[in-house]
């Protein structure tokens, strides 16, 4: 349910996940896990290959334009694009 990734455009959030888990904090760390993560794979599992095109619409969103994905990987319809900034939004600044 957890994606390391994340830390390249939500390090904050990405921290305070690893230290709710190492503090045993199960109430922030099921919170962080249907607010965000859960959303997150839904958006990611939609198409193969989009464990990086992900990565890339979330720099992207976070101010870090890493480039567009190749081929044959695609990027992100634009809802699905929406729907993560919307994500990364209700985290707040990072």
């Amino acid at each position: 349910m957890y994606s390391s990734a994340v830390f390249n455009f939500i390090p904050k959030t990405a921290m305070d996940f690893y230290k709710a888990v190492a503090a045993d904090d199960h109430e922030t760390v099921g919170k962080l896990i249907d607010d965000f993560f859960l959303p997150y794979l839904d958006i990611r599992n939609r198409c193969s290959g989009y464990a990086v095109s992900i990565v890339k619409a979330g720099a992207k969103i976070a101010g870090y334009d890493a480039g567009p994905v190749r081929a044959p990987l695609t990027e992100l319809k634009p809802d699905e694009y929406e729907r993560l900034a919307a994500l990364i939004e209700k985290l707040g600044p990072q």
